[in-house]
């Protein structure tokens, strides 16, 4: 466990609280952009300092987090939280993140184009409270 006179680069910070895999995979996201300090990209290198916020983008998953200790080394998930705290906004409870997790409505093969009818009837179901209960 480091202390916080020491000098902690945000790619190993990252690696050691979880929020990636592997240290490379920590630094290529600084290098592309995805880890941000006020807005603002950072490099591998930037010294981490408790009490400040990035931002973290991983795939399509997002989260904000607050520094309040420093970790060198990897450690279990249980003691990695004490180290960051999530401040990543609530999602909107109807938006999805993926399109892989939207529901889908499937058509018959070989059944053609919908007609004006079956497409009125497809916004209805996607109007019902059904289709909103699929969602969550």
């Amino acid at each position: 466990m480091a202390s916080e006179s020491e000098k902690l680069r945000i790619d190993k910070y990252l690696w050691a609280i979880r929020i990636f895999k592997t240290r490379s995979l920590a630094t290529e996201a600084c290098k592309a952009g995805r880890v941000k300090l006020n807005g603002q990209n950072i490099k591998p290198s930037y010294v981490v300092k408790v009490g400040e916020i990035y931002a973290i983008q991983k795939g399509i998953e997002r989260k904000v987090i607050l520094v309040t200790g420093l970790l060198e080394r990897r450690v279990d998930a249980k003691t990695a939280v004490q180290y960051y705290e999530d401040h990543t906004p609530v999602e909107e409870t109807y938006g999805f993140k993926s399109v892989f997790q939207a529901p889908i409505l499937k058509r018959d093969r070989g059944t053609g184009r919908p007609t004006k009818r079956d497409r009125r009837e497809i916004d209805d179901l996607k109007a019902s409270e059904w289709w909103d209960q699929e969602e969550d």
